[in-house]
């Protein structure tokens, strides 16, 4: 698979002008108020992840100066968890999902990538521990069938999605970081040069 590089001035440049971006944004009362600003949004599975792919994953984007948004990182207590959750998907730029063992158990996992999906949101996929084969969506009688087929519809999406496999036992895992940082980045620099275009 051949990847595009960016040279370290346009990476400079592009971080330049997402400060710039980003401080316009802090002013304007209407846009902080009323959405959840971010690059890119985390999703994943805090039983399986939260202590280490993901919150590695949200620092370094963070040391990278972009804003990611992770739940136990961007939330406070009283927030309202669908409201604030799917105001921050619909406004990121890109959306990192980090499949594990446990993800497909989770209502809010799956409620947030197929939100991703119908928001037409770029999502950069990361199976941890879980090869795309192993997840499938469960019927335990508890979700309404509409949100059945959304999650199967995303899910479907995703494994066809080409992303990164990862096996936190023998992987390196400042490896997976950096390519998955790797990634948003340029996807954020590519979306940046359609937007200009």
């Amino acid at each position: 698979m051949h990847r595009q590089r960016y040279s370290s001035a346009v990476i400079k440049n592009f971080l330049a002008r997402q400060t710039a971006t980003k401080n316009l944004l802090a002013t304007n009362d209407a846009v902080t108020k009323n959405k959840a600003y971010c690059d890119v949004f985390i999703n994943h599975r805090g039983i399986d992840t939260k202590r280490t792919l993901a919150t590695l994953l949200y620092d370094h984007l963070s040391r990278q100066k972009l804003k990611p948004f992770l739940d136990n990182k961007n939330m406070k207590p009283g927030d309202k968890l669908f409201d604030h959750i799917d105001n921050a998907i619909r406004n990121c730029k890109v959306g990192i999902a980090v499949f594990s063992p446990n993800y497909c158990k989770s209502y809010f996992c799956l409620h947030e990538l197929a939100l991703f999906a119908e928001s037409k949101k770029k999502v950069i996929p990361i199976f941890c521990d879980v090869k795309p084969s192993q997840l499938s969506v469960t019927d335990n009688g508890n979700v309404p069938k509409k949100d059945l087929l959304r999650f199967e519809s995303a899910l479907e999406e995703a494994k066809c999605t080409v992303g990164l496999t990862f096996d936190s036992l023998e992987g390196n895992w400042l490896d997976v970081v950096n390519s998955a940082s790797e990634i948003v980045m340029e996807s954020l620099i590519e979306m940046k040069s359609i937007n200009f275009h």
